[in-house]
């Protein structure tokens, strides 16, 4: 691995393209998670290879090149969040009740929409550890965070995983 990371930094294109595809489906899986849909989470995909492409030169540590990857596709997908601020998107599962004056809205609970409870720093941390099994010391690199602040957010954001939960009678 460490061969590829050095002879795509010296331009090795196809090099750059195994390196990159290594990691796809995790930085996807990373995008979605904090703009929450297909289409803006393929766009922070390509824009995330591109700020690679153009700073692999400028990677230090070839051994951390997914950490690296991961938060220049974090920064991508809340740059592309602070640009897509002020749109509101209307659920389409609610739109036929628009409009209408008597009628419930469908009181069921997705563990998705239980997961937007969570602010994006905590539904990360927890997509990391349970989704992508990362060791909370790989989290805290990720995000650049301190090790006890990392577990601090992870506890906090299960208590509140747990009251939705039980607010919502699921368990």
């Amino acid at each position: 691995m460490l061969e590829l990371i050095s002879r795509a930094q010296e331009g090795d294109d196809e090099a750059f393209l195994e390196l990159f595809q290594t990691y796809e489906n995790d930085l996807y899986r990373m995008a979605f998670v904090y703009v929450k849909n297909q289409e803006d989470a393929l766009d922070v995909v390509q824009e995330t290879a591109y700020n690679e492409f153009k700073n692999i030169g400028s990677l230090r540590e070839p051994r951390y090149l997914k950490t690296w990857l991961l938060k220049i596709a974090i920064s991508c997908a809340t740059d592309l969040l602070r640009k897509n601020k002020k749109v509101v998107h209307l659920n389409p599962d609610y739109a036929e009740w628009i409009g209408k004056e008597s009628g419930d809205v469908p009181l069921t609970i997705t563990m998705q929409q239980i997961l937007e409870t969570l602010d994006e720093h905590e539904k990360s941390i927890v997509f990391m550890k349970y989704y992508q099994d990362y060791t909370f010391k790989e989290i805290a690199d990720v995000k650049g965070m301190p090790l006890g602040s990392v577990k601090t957010m992870l506890y906090r954001a299960l208590e509140k995983l747990r009251v939705q939960v039980k607010g919502a009678d699921l368990i």
